[in-house]
């Protein structure tokens, strides 16, 4: 392997305008020396670009086996319950939060936020609510 100021002229000659070239087009002179193309002189062009297009950019054949797990079945989706997002003030979800740990420190061990809103919604008097919310 040359060293870092000989030059590697297997690839490489000198062109009519006095620029050194490689198979990849002229190398540009930076600091009075050419830059490393290590790579670039192991590699074939056409190669890498097969190599891509086969493995990376094509689809893989309809009668290989897919590398990948196959998918779960679709299970269908209950229809007892939804799941939804709500938005709570900080101040309140900390006092649900305190009511569940509450709850299951008295032995209530399946209390969660959703089980103790359910409860809520069950006592909840209608006639009692503030007009201003």
């Amino acid at each position: 392997m040359p060293g870092r100021d000989e030059q590697d002229d297997s690839f490489s000659d000198l062109a009519a305008g006095g620029k050194e070239v490689d198979s990849y087009g002229p190398i540009p002179r930076h600091g009075g020396r050419p830059p490393t193309r290590g790579a670039a002189r192991l590699l074939d062009a056409d190669e890498v670009q097969g190599v891509l297009s086969g493995a990376f950019y094509a689809p893989p054949p309809r009668d290989e086996e897919p590398s990948r797990r196959p998918r779960a079945r679709k299970l269908p989706r209950p229809v007892h319950y939804k799941v939804i997002c709500i938005s709570l003030y900080t101040k309140d979800l900390e006092a649900l939060d305190a009511a569940v740990d509450e709850l299951k420190t008295r032995g209530i061990t399946k209390a969660s936020r959703s089980a103790l809103i359910r409860v809520a919604l069950e006592q909840l008097d209608l006639d009692k609510v503030p007009r201003g919310m």
